[in-house]
């Protein structure tokens, strides 16, 4: 058993998951996960497929033939879901430039691994001025949680963090 990871991205059309769906059906794949989205025209994602070996090339051929896809495909023999501690954090602040990399950058030096980052920018309701919202798993010892915590938060005066675990 091999799992496939396919990431993609396509102009936004109405049966394209279809399409990727039923291709995965017919080599009998097993959709594992996703996440995918519509962005400014364009639909894109990742995918976990579970498949056996003797159908991943087959898959892989079919998925690159579908038209307008955009993919880039990678085989993973060596499955490994090693637990590891993690932390979700959400995440507020004014929006501003390089906010991502300032807290990316913030988590890897206390030691933390980004494990799923999912952000979007909005309207705050009362000002109308944008915020930057994420929620981010961190994979990170339980002891080093409080100081990977007041790290982010020590960033900007605006940067709000909640913790879930």
């Amino acid at each position: 058993m091999k799992h496939v990871i396919i990431s993609f991205i396509s102009p936004d059309r109405p049966g394209l998951v279809d399409t990727i769906s039923n291709t995965v059906k017919q080599f009998k794949g097993n959709w594992q996960s996703s996440s995918l989205h519509h962005m400014s025209g364009y639909f894109s994602g990742v995918i976990e497929i579970a498949i056996d070996s003797s159908n991943s090339d087959s898959l892989i051929a079919a998925i690159h033939n579908i038209e307008g896809l955009e993919s880039n495909i990678k085989v993973a023999d060596n499955i490994q879901n090693k637990a590891q501690p993690s932390v979700v954090l959400e995440l507020t602040a004014n929006d501003r430039s390089g906010i991502v990399q300032e807290i990316s950058s913030v988590i890897h030096q206390q030691g933390g691994n980004l494990l799923k980052v999912v952000s979007k920018t909005e309207n705050a309701a009362h000002s109308g001025q944008t915020l930057f919202k994420a929620k981010v798993t961190v994979a990170v010892n339980d002891t080093e949680t409080d100081n990977l915590i007041e790290a982010i938060e020590g960033l900007a005066d605006d940067l709000i963090v909640d913790v879930s675990r």
